[in-house]
């Protein structure tokens, strides 16, 4: 026995095939089909309930069984089965010979049809009434603890089970009762913890794909499906059954726990299993299958409404924690806060993520404060975290598990969560939390000494439950994965903050890769808007273009309308920008020396980003068709008023004087039209409304206050004129002889290149580099040259530096908007906004050469 003993397989219970046990529960009788409606196998207690044994059932027809009214029924229900694991529920089903009516439970398995069939029992009445009522006393739950015991509350009342169950499992497989409503006299099992090993994992993984499961008689006498095995050898997989027998391991486990019944309703979350409704009995007891569908669907409309109560929480902890993350940025926006006051940052980020101490390392310096190890032990456990938490936030309750010798220091940090904020040799912020020494209440002792049992070869379930509690040392409490996740939104925020003092550290190439990982955080979902606004924009303009010529021009107009409201919005750091800067570009861009033609009257307006780059379209529709159908075609004008009125909402008039006279509003909508009326109601809630009045186009708009803000006054008047650029004009510069462009993007460069020749270039040399630039200077001088700033990991200056000594004009590209930093000697030379448009480079480009010549 010791021998024996010493080779105990604790995971026998995981390998127990539970689903293919051959068995059926006595409470129905069960019926398999092949795929021509024959019988294949039948269990074999069919004469108690159809006065025919399996053995004259097997092989014929299911019609001659069962009669053509039920066959009819059956086969209308089976057309519903969608998805591998689908089952289909029949109701009050009569039996060809048989006086009694049946419930049907249907799947399909093996390539098969397996029919369940239990005895009817009396109706519930008005199911959908029902379930209606639970699911209001539900949504009255005030708390998540109220909502889980009002769960388990109305369970009970539909099952009329002695105990009802919300078990939850944590990370690790083991189970937490939650809430529980119980009859009185029998103890309660609230707050009980349950190890992993007393729910299996294949028994966890039927639980996902089979949602219900009823156990009605724990003393009850297995029925056996005939054959056992088909002609290759395989038994009946019954994990979708309502029938199938039980463990035998699970009935002692039953037995010991004084359990005689039980039922089990999943709940799955996301695709995952949340936990359970585990419901128990002292006595025999079996619900009918009407009964436990409505139970079935209880459980999940309950796992739908936990799912948008945990949806709530979590949204309203992120808002807290976006707070947390502004507060950071305006509070140590050019202070050296974070390394040298931790303690504020601690308090600071408590309200995000509580935590008993924090430890700080930046370019190796050494901030605490709190319940922290000393900085040598500090130190160590970063080295270690360097070696081992490859660049993401990491968490522990014991951080000994992770750090041996941290055991040493646990009555002071127990438990970590690390925020990586640069790259390798990594700086980082850890958050401490103290030891919480805790009692842990099991259903029995987990840890007890495992024996063989009356089954043999096999572990026998504990005999006790009773609450044993333990007690747990040398952890904290443990950070949830929703403080994990808005760790990684704080850890961008730091990332900010330590770039900005970066100076300090007189590193430059660490603090552009930093920078880079911190773009690449922020900006990603912007950049994915902005290509699924392009995306969109190529859609639909191509299905009110005429030809391709006219698809490619308003196409490219609107995109180049959005260029310059993002080069406006973001010359302020994506700052609300201005509205009067918007219409004066808008028109200089499109109207060139006419932009005066477009008067405006209006305060000193600024609107956010998101309502910057709307109306930016919108203006953009509006002065196209104005300068092909409207005031801007003749020698009209247009008048641009706007005001905000005393909700704070922006009020904006367009009034096209002079134009053609509008017989009739158009009769068809093009895209363009449509952007005008829809864009700010959509996107802004909003209102648009357009007259397409005789004596010229009307327009109204109004942009919701939220959108809105004033700029202090600079001394402007209200009423002002657009005047055209300083630079532009009609005619296009006089480009001669060979042009350079330097330019690191291949699609970028044609472009340029194909606007250069359009403009009178007689050949134009390219270049991605600043070697290949200057080996180009060498063999023929150029004319004059475009340069873009940026070369992926180096600039044009030596270029340029260069072109200063031989004399050559020359200008700057980029698309940093006004943000790019030029030395001394360079101040002067004009900066030409990408992306690249005939007008803008034929613009720069008549200032350039008008002012060298």
């Amino acid at each position: 026995m010791t021998e024996n003993a010493g080779r105990l397989d604790l995971s026998n219970c995981d390998r127990e095939p539970i689903h293919i046990p051959g068995l059926i529960q006595p409470f129905g009788f069960l019926l398999a089909l092949s795929t021509d409606w024959l019988v294949s196998r039948a269990s074999a207690n069919t004469a108690d309930y159809l006065g025919r044994p399996p053995e004259a059932l097997l092989g014929r027809p299911l019609l001659e069984i069962l009669g053509a009214e039920a066959v009819h029924a059956i086969r209308n229900r089976m057309s519903l089965l969608r998805g591998i694991d689908a089952t289909e529920r029949l109701f009050g089903q009569p039996f060809l010979g048989v006086e009694r009516r049946f419930d049907l439970a249907l799947h399909l398995t093996d390539g098969g049809i397996v029919i369940e069939a239990e005895p009817c029992q009396p109706e519930l009445g008005d199911g959908a009434g029902t379930i209606r009522s639970m699911m209001t006393r539900l949504d009255q739950a005030a708390t998540m603890t109220a909502f889980l015991r009002e769960g388990a509350r109305q369970v009970r009342a539909l099952t009329g089970f002695d105990r009802v169950m919300i078990y939850r499992f944590a990370a690790n497989g083991d189970g937490e009762v939650v809430a529980e409503a119980a009859r009185s006299g029998i103890g309660s099992f609230l707050g009980l913890n349950y190890p992993h090993t007393d729910i299996p994992v294949q028994a966890r993984a039927l639980y996902k794909r089979n949602l219900f499961r009823i156990i009605a008689d724990v003393g009850a006498v297995p029925v056996p499906v005939r054959p056992t095995l088909d002609e290759r050898g395989n038994p009946l997989d019954l994990s979708l059954s309502v029938l199938r027998a039980v463990s035998p391991i699970h009935i002692e486990y039953l037995r010991n726990m004084g359990v005689e019944a039980s039922l089990s309703i999943s709940i799955v979350i996301e695709g995952k299993l949340w936990g359970l409704f585990a419901c128990h009995h002292h006595s025999p007891r079996c619900p009918g299958l009407e009964r436990r569908s409505l139970a079935e669907l209880f459980g999940q409309m309950f796992a739908m409404k936990l799912e948008a109560r945990e949806r709530r929480e979590s949204a309203d902890y992120a808002a807290r924690a976006r707070l947390v993350s502004e507060r950071l940025l305006v509070q140590l926006a050019g202070d050296s806060s974070l390394r040298d006051d931790p303690a504020w940052l601690a308090e600071t980020l408590e309200a995000a993520i509580p935590a008993d101490g924090i430890g700080v390392v930046i370019n190796g310096h050494i901030a605490l404060a709190g319940a922290a190890p000393g900085e040598d032990a500090f130190l160590r456990l970063v080295r270690e975290l360097n070696r081992t938490a490859a660049g993401q936030v990491y968490s522990t309750d014991r951080i000994a598990d992770f750090l041996p010798e941290a055991q040493a220091w646990t009555d002071s940090a127990a438990g970590m969560l690390a925020l990586p904020i640069s790259r390798s040799p990594r700086d980082f912020v850890v958050l401490f939390r103290q030891e919480m020494v805790r009692a842990v209440r099991w259903a029995g002792d987990p840890n007890r000494p495992k024996e063989y049992g009356p089954l043999g070869d096999r572990l026998s379930p504990r005999k006790s439950f009773e609450a044993w509690t333990e007690t747990v040392r040398g952890r904290s409490r443990p950070f949830s994965e929703l403080e994990r996740q808005v760790a990684e939104s704080l850890r961008a925020t730091l990332i900010e903050v330590v770039l900005r003092m970066s100076d300090e550290a007189n590193a430059e190439r660490q603090q552009s890769a930093e920078r880079q990982e911190l773009l690449i955080a922020e900006l990603n979902h912007r950049v994915r808007n902005i290509l699924s606004l392009i995306r969109g924009l190529v859609r639909q303009s191509r299905t009110t273009s005429g030809s391709i010529e006219e698809y490619i021009a308003e196409l490219d107009g609107r995109i180049h309308a959005l260029a310059r409201a993002h080069n406006q919005i973001t010359s302020d750091n994506w700052s609300p920008a201005p509205l009067r800067g918007l219409i004066e570009t808008e028109a200089a861009a499109y109207l060139g020396g006419k932009a005066d033609r477009v008067r405006t009257d209006g305060s000193e307006v600024l609107l956010t980003p998101q309502a910057f780059s709307t109306l930016a379209l919108v203006i953009h529709e509006l002065m196209t068709n104005s300068a092909k159908y409207g005031g801007l075609s003749d020698n009209g004008r247009v008048d641009v008023r706007w005001a905000i009125d005393t909700q704070g909402h922006l009020r904006i008039d367009w009034q096209e004087i002079g134009g053609p006279v509008i017989s009739a509003a158009p009769t068809r909508q093009g895209f363009g039209t449509t952007i005008i009326r829809r864009s700010i109601p959509y996107d802004l809630g909003g209102e648009a409304a357009v007259d397409f009045a005789p004596l010229g186009l009307a327009a109204h708009f109004v942009i919701p206050a939220q959108h809105v803000s004033l700029r202090e006054a600079t001394g402007v008047a209200h009423r002002q004129t657009v005047q055209p650029n300083a630079t532009a004009s009609d005619d296009r510069p006089k480009v001669r002889g060979r042009m350079l462009l330097v330019e690191d993007s291949l699609i970028i460069a044609m472009d340029a290149e194909d606007i250069l020749l359009t403009l009178g270039a007689d050949s134009v040399a390219t270049a991605a580099t600043v070697p290949q630039a200057l080996a180009e200077i060498r063999e023929a001088v150029p004319a004059a040259a475009i340069l873009d700033i940026n070369l992926g990991g180096e600039t044009s200056l030596p270029i340029a530096d260069r072109l200063h000594a031989l004399g050559i004009p020359f200008l700057f590209a980029t698309g940093y908007g006004e943000q790019a930093q030029l030395p001394a000697i360079h101040a002067a030379v004009p900066v030409l906004q990408k992306p690249y448009t005939i007008e803008g480079v034929a613009r720069a480009l008549t200032a350039l050469l008008g002012s060298a010549g």
